[in-house]
């Protein structure tokens, strides 16, 4: 029998910048992930520039521009987030699709970039107000409930160049500007929101390349995120006072993680891992303020944050209603030194013995998804979301134009029956979307053969493709899923 809630709110998950394409139409200005490449598993994405002279260069992510230099699209490269799978102009299409499987519910973002295109405007740009009514619209003729994430990984660029970014106390004036047009454009036609995905990922990821000062980049990093929390909690003041009906939540990226060993050291270690990629972040955005061991993680890095009194105000009348997160795989934690690695989701850690592994080396563990909501529940106590779970693998078409992916239906599977013993348990799950409902641009390797739909289209990693959409196996068992309210996972 299903834990699940009547009105559980089933559905799946995209970003703008991974679907739409239709990167530089209607005014949209470019964001960061228009000048990133594509690449695969064992070769990095990268960000194209002009330096100060003209000639081309490339950075890893994460890598600042050099001085006068200013980011570009060059000839000789591949930039899937221009493509997409080109749902700017078919939504209809895919929405129709979305229905038809049972969807409660659809997680998408807003391309701030398409709003205000440089990110500083007065006014938001026309075109780009009215796509997204019409949008939501559409989803509200398919009786989908909009889940909108204001911020996915796409900042303008101009605001990266020209104001270096979160670096800068002014974004969080652009943000707010960003956000309450949001709210007052589609207010009565989105109800659930999220304002920073993945936000955790700031110092959750972090690579300090050789040589560098390890000091002064976790001084940017944590100053980044302090600005992120501030706009974040003055987005859900303005949410609420524009509609007491919205329900505002923080966005978390999911590791769960485990000691590698008994020894003390490493049980020790993991609860600092905890504490520093994903309790900090959510600790601030749903209690409002930052927990005691934030003056650790701080002195490990000489790190003097930037934190007005008027910033702690807002932090504290600025709390979410609802803690939603990412799962995909869990990790180990240990201090020992380890040659069995893997990798996956842009972390990296020790082989888990008792686990199995996908071909991008992402732990297969539901257990960690029921363990993860279990612990944030009773911390936070406030509805929980999972807003994004799956598995990026190979999908092969038959001669007959079917998809068969048992290996997809088996993950999801597994982690609905963890979802359901964590509801028995006690925690206030309140909705389930999984990542990406139609295949998408990978975020991490900027694959599309990484598919993770219900939803197959055809296109491949350079562009070429009808983009046609067709159904997988599993499109028809999760409406299965749905229509039985978790109830029939056979």
């Amino acid at each position: 029998m299903s834990h699940f809630p009547k009105d559980f709110l089933w559905g799946g998950a995209t970003a703008a910048n991974q679907v739409e394409g239709a990167w530089n139409e209607d005014g949209r200005g470019p964001a960061l992930t228009d000048v990133t490449t594509g690449g695969t598993v064992n070769t990095p994405r990268l960000i194209t520039y002009l330096d100060k002279d003209g000639n081309p260069g490339t950075l890893s992510r994460g890598q600042s521009l050099p001085e006068g230099a200013h980011y570009a699209v060059l000839d000789g490269y591949y930039y899937p987030n221009h493509l997409g799978v080109d749902e700017y102009h078919r939504y209809k299409e895919d929405f129709a699709l979305f229905a038809e499987m049972g969807f409660k519910t659809y997680r998408m973002s807003i391309s701030w970039s398409r709003l205000f295109p440089r990110g500083d405007e007065n006014e938001p740009n026309k075109a780009g107000v009215e796509h997204y009514r019409k949008v939501f619209e559409e989803l509200r003729k398919n009786n989908i409930e909009p889940l909108v994430t204001i911020w996915h990984f796409d900042t303008p660029m101009y605001l990266e160049e020209h104001y270096g970014g979160w670096n800068n106390r002014q974004l969080i004036d652009f943000y707010t500007k960003f956000a309450t047009t949001c709210f007052t454009e589609y207010k009565g036609l989105v109800h659930y929101w999220l304002t920073f995905n993945e936000i955790n990922n700031t110092v959750s990821f972090v690579q300090v390349p050789e040589g560098a000062d390890a000091d002064k980049i976790y001084q940017e990093r944590y100053q980044q995120l302090h600005h992120q929390f501030v706009a974040s909690a003055k987005a859900v003041q303005i949410g609420h006072a524009v509609d007491p009906s919205n329900m505002i939540g923080c966005m978390i990226c999911g590791v769960a993680t485990y000691p590698a060993t008994c020894d003390p050291a490493d049980v020790l270690e993991n609860r600092h891992s905890w504490e520093r990629k994903l309790l900090y972040c959510s600790d601030v955005q749903c209690r409002g303020y930052y927990p005691t061991y934030a003056q650790r993680l701080w002195n490990e890095h000489n790190v003097q944050l930037d934190i007005t009194d008027e910033d702690l105000i807002d932090l504290a009348n600025g709390t979410v209603d609802m803690y939603t997160f990412s799962y995909y795989m869990s990790n180990l934690v240990t201090t020992h030194k380890v040659t069995d690695t893997v990798g996956g989701n842009f972390s990296l850690g020790a082989r888990n013995e008792y686990l199995q592994y996908s071909d991008w080396g992402w732990a297969f563990d539901p257990t960690g998804l029921q363990y993860y909501l279990e612990t944030l529940y009773d911390r936070y106590e406030l509805p929980m979301m999972v807003v994004e779970n799956g598995l990026g693998a190979y999908d092969t078409v038959e001669e007959d134009g079917s998809i068969h992916d048992p290996f997809r239906i088996d993950y999801y599977r597994e982690h609905i029956k963890a979802m359901d013993r964590a509801i028995a348990n006690g925690v206030e799950l309140i909705g389930y979307t999984t990542w990406g409902c139609i295949d998408v641009v990978s975020a991490g390797t900027g694959e599309i053969r990484k598919r993770y739909g219900f939803i197959y289209v055809d296109v491949d990693d350079e562009g070429n493709g009808t983009l046609n959409r067709s159904r997988k196996d599993s499109f028809y068992w999760y409406k299965k899923v749905i229509a039985s309210n978790g109830e029939d996972l056979a």
